[in-house]
């Protein structure tokens, strides 16, 4: 029993799991960021194209 519960406590296989978790949260942190900062501006140009073409 302790043989099992030290091989179970010594296995970092587990690891990679968290580690790939961790890295798509900053991805997605990252995306939304940009996609955030984007929106504004993308929002600005249609406004100022809006505003140049005759209504």
């Amino acid at each position: 029993m302790k043989t099992r519960i030290l091989s179970f406590v010594r296995d970092d296989s587990g690891l990679t799991t968290v580690e790939y978790a961790v890295a798509g949260a900053i991805i997605t942190v990252g995306v939304v960021a940009a996609f955030t900062a984007l929106g504004g501006s993308i929002s600005g140009t249609i406004a100022f194209i809006d505003g140049v073409l005759p209504g």
